[in-house]
């Protein structure tokens, strides 16, 4: 098997440090032999993963990356880290308002009743490269031929109403992770995980109901009351990882982030290598998904409840400090 480019690097950087050696091999203060021991130590001391570069890599004068980036929050929830703190909890049910939330802890201990209660993707190593392509929703896609691309991906996530049906020249076939809420739920095949991102209590009820029985058919809107999903790999979104990413990262701009940029915050926490598609305008500046022909259809930028500037902003500082790869399509 072929060395990662990192160890061959490494391996290169040893042998240098032998072969000054060997051309000062007389030196009777053995300074050589010191420092190539040394060398060698720091050469194959390994990382935090196997990639040829890791996210999770914090670098010396680099504080803007490693003064946001907290990996004792975890993306996504178990019945051990659902506890939320008063502060927490009033953040996450002001979102959306709810008037008379259920008991969220009983809630809680029915949804992992129905799903699984598993501590995931905790296992961060020098051996492990978990590739990951986040794929947005934007028109920039369209004619991009990204599809073999992002197919080649470990994980692959995708997002609310998002089609791989007849754009799979430009998007893939592939999703790992479909990333939703109930607003924006969609069947998924069975070797699909679903993410919820829930908003309020009601949602953490309406997946229950929605795997289940389907009593629920309303949120603020009509939702629908049934989904196809394999209950084995649905997974719920942290709101305290939720609010993390809103105030460490957008520093609190728009009401709440996009789940653009949630799942984007969850593939940085529990990938090796990011790589983003389908994030911003077109090269026409329409913002738009790629599957409609309207370009005004999607005119999603400017909500009222997400910054989409600031986002893409954050997004696009992520691929200058090199944590994430950005392909901005067409």
């Amino acid at each position: 098997m072929p060395l990662p480019k990192r160890r061959k690097v490494r391996t290169f950087a040893l042998l240098f440090c032998v072969l000054t050696f060997s051309y000062t091999f007389w030196d009777p203060s053995l300074y050589f032999i010191k420092y190539a021991l040394h060398q060698s130590n720091y050469f194959f001391s390994k990382g935090p993963c196997a990639c040829r570069r890791c996210v999770a890599e914090l670098e010396d004068g680099e504080p803007w990356f490693s003064e946001r980036f907290n990996q004792t929050v975890h993306p996504l929830m178990t019945r051990e880290n659902s506890a939320l703190s008063d502060e927490t909890f009033k953040w996450w049910q002001w979102l959306q308002s709810e008037r008379q939330p259920a008991n969220y802890t009983a809630v809680v201990e029915e949804l992992f009743q129905i799903i699984p209660d598993e501590v995931l993707y905790m296992d961060a190593s020098p051996d492990r490269c978990r590739t990951c392509a986040v794929v947005g929703n934007s028109g920039n896609l369209k004619g991009s031929r990204y599809g073999s691309l992002i197919d080649s991906n470990d994980f692959i996530f995708r997002m609310n109403q998002a089609l791989t049906d007849g754009f799979e020249e430009d998007v893939g076939t592939r999703t790992t992770h479909h990333v939703l809420y109930p607003e924006s739920a969609k069947n998924l095949d069975n070797g699909t995980s679903l993410v919820l991102i829930p908003f309020k209590t009601l949602d953490l009820q309406w997946v229950i109901s929605a795997l289940t029985t389907g009593t629920i058919k309303q949120t603020y809107m009509p939702v629908v009351s049934r989904i196809k999903a394999n209950k084995d790999k649905v997974m719920i979104y942290n709101p305290a990882f939720f609010k993390y990413v809103h105030e460490a990262w957008l520093d609190g701009h728009g009401r709440y982030p996009s789940t653009g940029f949630l799942s984007l915050l969850l593939a940085v926490h529990i990938c090796d290598e990011v790589s983003v598609f389908g994030f911003g305008a077109d090269q026409y500046g329409n913002w738009h998904h790629y599957w409609e022909e309207n370009h005004l259809a999607g005119a999603f930028r400017h909500t009222g409840i997400h910054n989409g500037d600031y986002e893409y902003n954050v997004t696009l500082l992520l691929a200058d400090k090199q944590k994430i790869r950005m392909f901005k399509g067409r």
